[in-house]
């Protein structure tokens, strides 16, 4: 069995509300482990690579290169085999 993981836009400062998505380091169907960086996220202060905190298959990017995403907000879904 597998399950699907939202993976949502970080919380990089005290005062962010939003960030930028730079770049996808991985594509849809690439294997990702955990801590390996999947994105870069840009926000008014600073552009810093997100890791995956799930190691499984990248199966949909939500929003795209240059989308201004709300934090907490779903950005993509990673497929995890379940033990």
């Amino acid at each position: 069995m597998s399950s699907r993981h939202a993976v949502t836009m970080p919380n990089l400062g005290v005062d962010m509300t939003s960030g930028r998505i730079a770049s996808w380091l991985k594509d849809v169907g690439d294997h990702v482990a955990r801590g390996e960086p999947i994105a870069e996220i840009e926000t008014d202060k600073t552009t810093l690579e997100m890791e995956a905190v799930l190691t499984g298959v990248l199966t949909e990017i939500v929003h795209r290169e240059g989308a201004e995403v709300a934090v907490g907000e779903t950005i993509a879904f990673i497929e995890v085999e379940d033990e």
